[in-house]
């Protein structure tokens, strides 16, 4: 027996429609450096209608033409958000921090026609145009900026409200399209070798959207304000625009704007009421709301993913500021929501803690499963370790090979029955509670034992005068690896290693204990704000770190 039911396709195109009219009245505030700028969301949809038409019309895009964007969180780049997927192409989001070739190599890779660049980061775009495929068609820049530097591009330069002006806003949008079909494309951060594309699906997006929105997780409502400081190039803002646009939560937009000071002047004047970002920008941030005189009191909620939370972090937000951190997990082949740590109910706070500072539970739709080092499946009883690994309705299965190719499923990525093999380190509660230890090529093998840099780092980041901790593996005659500490102090900080050393030893094995300890300025990041522990391995071989050894005592 089949159903009754109707066989809707779950769309963009769906969330676009529903936001723009339903929730016509949300807005959209972009802050412009001195102040908001605000837009509904019915005209939010209506200027989409316009810059579809123009891409339709005058720049050629058809229905799976990649556009891309190298756009900060703005209004404008919402609008090509919901109109690129709605019109049956596909949008593809470029990641600004990325180093010029590997920019170049992914603008390549997915044969993008149009890009959609912010005036604030032509010299970024410029300076890869001579390494650009023809496939290139047309370059359209929003918001002041140097025109000139594009002067060398072969195609057509365009300005974003002059090519979108005076055209219809009702577009004929692609609500029943194939939900399977491609409605985004993003690009790992390539921290080893090239960036690897994984193309969401309608069907991919309309589901995650969902469990953004749903109780246990951001639960976001039209009674909301969020303001997602995750990139929107960062695996789609983690799904934070389409869901608020199919929830009609308001959404407040930095723009280029991350600095603490900034994003601490916008939380008082705006008030949003939940966030998301990266524990590197919440550090910076809690710093300034500890510095200044700022009412952050709408905040419900922030959410740190990305990389590991740090427990002090987290309690500093909470006792200093009243504003409660909840960990997630995912990555960009996740969409990302992969795990959200919300404690089981009935528990006093103290009893919530150790959930709370795990990465989380899985949600319905996502199985995960624990493998040995010989490939054996490990029990979820909160002990064992092993590789995790997923599936999923938005979890991805291959990676994008290129218009035309085969999508390519390494087996260092992909098991040979389909799950995605995250690269992370970990275990499992009963209850399905995840906390990973580390990433497998960050693990610290000393001695045939396991050390977790994550766990060291978190126990230095909870001394009052530390800022910042990286702990690396490096080559050790005896033990084959030993970890080493970088750490970044504050301001004024009057702690000298050997106190931070027994700082440490309180907290951890004595085998554990970094004998290699090193004081630097800034802890390397990789593109999305994460500790770049390659760099670090690196300046330790090139012996370029100021490395102080201290003794066993």
């Amino acid at each position: 027996m089949f159903s009754t039911m109707q066989d809707v396709p779950l769309t963009v195109a769906r969330i676009l429609t529903h936001g723009s009219t339903l929730h016509g009245n949300s807005t959209v505030t972009t802050w412009d450096g001195t102040g908001p700028v605000v837009r509904t969301y019915a005209e939010v949809g209506a200027r989409a209608g316009q810059l579809a038409h123009a891409l339709r019309d005058e720049l050629g895009v058809t229905e799976g033409t990649t556009t891309a964007t190298l756009m900060w969180n703005n209004a404008e780049h919402l609008e090509a958000y919901l109109a690129v997927p709605s019109m049956g192409a596909v949008l593809h989001t470029l990641n600004l921090r990325l180093p010029g070739h590997q920019l170049a190599f992914i603008i390549n890779h997915a044969a993008d026609r149009v890009i959609l660049v912010d005036g604030s980061v032509l010299p970024l775009l410029a300076a890869v145009l001579p390494q650009l495929n023809p496939t290139l068609k047309h370059i359209v820049v929003n918001g002041p900026g140097d025109r000139s530097l594009l002067d060398g591009f072969p195609g057509r330069v365009h300005d974003y409200e002059a090519l979108i002006a005076d055209r219809p806003t009702d577009y004929p949008w692609l609500t029943d399209i194939d939900e399977r079909r491609a409605a985004a494309l993003c690009y790992t951060s390539g921290t080893t070798g090239d960036p690897k594309g994984v193309a969401y699906s309608h069907r991919s997006v309309y589901l995650h959207c969902m469990q953004v929105n749903s109780a246990d997780s951001f639960a976001l409502t039209a009674r909301d304000i969020a303001l997602p400081v995750v990139p929107m190039f960062h695996v789609n803002a983690w799904g934070m625009p389409y869901a608020a646009f199919m929830s009609g939560a308001r959404l407040l937009m930095p723009d280029r704007f991350l600095q603490p000071k900034p994003l601490a002047e916008m939380i008082d004047r705006v008030k949003p009421t939940v966030g998301a970002a990266v524990p590197t920008i919440w550090n910076g941030l809690l710093d300034e709301l500890d510095a200044g005189s700022y009412d952050t009191s709408s905040l419900r909620m922030v959410v740190i993913g990305g990389s590991a939370c740090p427990p002090a972090l987290m309690r500093g937000f909470e006792d200093r500021h009243g504003i409660r951190v909840v960990h997630a997990w995912g990555m960009t082949e996740t969409s990302p929501l992969g795990s959200f740590a919300q404690p089981p109910a009935g528990l006093t706070p103290d009893q919530e803690w150790p959930y709370r500072v795990s990465q989380g539970l899985f949600p319905a739709s996502v199985e995960a499963r624990l493998i040995g080092p010989g490939g054996e499946r490990m029990p979820h009883d909160g002990v064992a370790a092993g590789e995790l690994e997923v599936r999923g309705p938005w979890i991805a299965g291959a990676y994008f090979a290129g218009a035309g190719n085969e999508p390519e499923r390494p087996e260092d990525k992909f098991s040979p029955d389909g799950w995605l093999r995250t690269g992370d380190v970990g275990t499992i509660t009963p209850d399905g509670y995840l906390t990973l230890t580390d990433r497998a090529k960050d693990v610290i093998k000393s001695g045939g034992e396991w050390i977790s840099s994550v766990e060291l780092e978190n126990h230095l980041m909870a001394h009052p005068e530390v800022a910042e901790a990286a702990v690396v593996a490096v080559p050790d005659e005896k033990w084959g690896e030993r970890p080493l500490a970088t750490v970044v102090l504050r301001p004024g900080a009057t702690a000298g290693l050997p106190e931070l050393r027994a700082f440490l030893a309180e907290r951890v094995a004595s085998w554990q204990l970094p004998e290699r300890w090193s004081i630097v300025e800034s802890v390397p990041k990789t593109s999305v704000g994460k500790f770049d522990k390659k760099v670090i391995r690196a300046q330790y071989a090139a012996n370029d770190l100021d490395v102080t050894l201290l003794a066993k005592s």
